[in-house]
């Protein structure tokens, strides 16, 4: 599976080791200052981010047909949103 992770501080780097041990590909990492996102990469993004930008990246996901699973927290007042 090709994996494109939103938000590289701990979760993100944890995510990243478990997925390639699995024999899984990480094609992004996303943090604050990644302008280029290579969305038709990734069968699936995974976000570990900021409330503040989880929304963000959630509906990016969303708009170039990318399934999105977040562990983001803090962001949920905006569910409906997405």
């Amino acid at each position: 599976m090709k994996i494109g992770l939103f938000g590289y501080g701990k979760m993100g780097k944890m995510i990243e080791q478990i997925a390639q041990d699995r024999g899984h590909s990480v094609v992004a990492r996303v943090d604050v200052d990644t302008t280029d996102i290579p969305f038709e990469n990734m069968d699936v993004a995974i976000d570990f981010s900021t409330p503040d930008a989880a929304f963000g990246n959630i509906t990016s996901c969303f708009k170039n047909k990318v399934p999105v699973i977040s562990g983001t927290t803090g962001w949920l007042d905006r569910l409906d949103q997405a």
